[in-house]
């Protein structure tokens, strides 16, 4: 009897499943910023009242970090073989 070779396909390998949940994501991030324009927040500068200063700050935080870790590659990274010298 010939062996059948059936690997399990995880979830995310199927493009029907990762189209669902873009569109669960696209909601949630829609419906986070309009609850955003309604919520009274209690604000201490002035900036926070740019609208969706929050997403904002945070998408600009993680491009800086990204730009920073790359730099940071050129001076920590180690050859390959570093630990077998």
């Amino acid at each position: 009897m010939a062996e059948q070779n059936h690997e399990q396909s995880g979830f995310f390998d199927k493009p029907e499943n990762i189209r669902k949940m873009l569109r669960v994501f696209y909601v949630i991030c829609a419906l986070l910023v309009i609850v955003d324009l309604i919520v009274n927040r209690h604000i201490y500068h002035d900036w926070e009242n740019i609208p969706a200063f929050y997403a904002i700050y945070g998408f600009v935080g993680c491009v800086v970090l990204v730009l920073i870790a790359t730099e940071m590659r050129k001076f920590l990274m180690r050859k390959e073989d570093y630990y077998d010298e």
